[in-house]
């Protein structure tokens, strides 16, 4: 019987040019034909994947840390935050000076104007400023937020708001989950429609956002460009992913 992998985007399929490698294709492609089934799983929003999608004709995905999850082209969960916690999350935000952004199922839009700290880790996306909102969050439902401020600067927030995730994924950004979300729970909504355990799935990442899917996936795989912590956890490691490091460990986990 097949596997079903599941695949991080950023440094873990894109590279750091955010392009995807042939050698990567290739392979992926390859495990598709030996009846491997292939799915997403990012921190993106859905706005945010089509490219990868329509590149390898993926209709199986888990956008916004698993907050949003799509089965064979049909969105079979979406999770949203409590507006009245991000109000109050956006109060701190502003007395503290940090910006955020908000996301729904078609767009970003940030709190404030002009902040270097957006326009830093929404680059490193190859993404432009968004429209300014401030209070799209009472308007529109959020599934996933993100809190630009340095790493020092986190810890005051988690212990204000204990009820959700902080999440970092650059010098300067991180995501905001409501408390449980991940991308382990967003894959269960899967695996359940598909009559998969998680011992059939196989998860490939490189970030903090991915140590949930890395432990409770049957087989877990780390890119060698990865965080430590999420290595440390892997079943594998792989190679980099700008040195065919998918293609690889897909041959030696014999997938292909």
């Amino acid at each position: 019987m097949g596997k079903i992998l599941f695949f991080d985007i950023d440094g873990t399929l894109y590279d750091h040019e955010k392009k995807l490698p042939a050698s990567a294709k290739k392979a992926i492609l390859a495990a598709r034909n030996n009846g491997h089934l292939i799915a997403i799983a990012t921190g993106r929003a859905p706005f945010m994947v089509q490219p990868v999608l329509d590149e390898l004709e993926i209709d199986t995905y888990v956008c916004f840390n698993g907050q949003y999850v799509v089965h064979r082209g049909a969105v079979v969960h979406q999770g949203t935050h409590d507006p009245v916690l991000l109000g109050r999350i956006k109060q701190e935000a502003d007395r503290r000076g940090h910006p955020l952004v908000y996301m729904d199922d078609s767009e970003m839009v940030a709190s404030g104007e002009g902040h270097g700290y957006v326009r830093e880790g929404l680059g490193t996306l190859k993404i432009t400023y968004p429209r300014v909102e401030a209070d799209f969050y009472k308007r529109h439902p959020v599934h996933q937020a993100l809190l630009f401020c340095k790493e020092e600067e986190e810890e005051g927030y988690r212990k204000t708001f204990p009820e959700v995730e902080f999440v970092r994924w650059q010098r300067v950004s991180c995501d905001i989950l409501p408390g449980g979300a991940s991308k382990a729970a967003g894959m269960e909504h899967i695996l359940e429609r598909e009559g998969l355990k998680m011992e059939d799935a196989i998860a490939f990442g490189d970030g903090l956002n991915d140590r949930e899917m890395l432990a409770a996936a049957g087989i877990g795989v780390a890119m060698g460009n990865g965080h430590d912590e999420v290595k440390r956890l892997a079943d594998y490691v792989a190679g980099d992913v700008a040195e065919d490091g998918i293609a690889r460990i897909l041959e030696e986990l014999g997938l292909v």
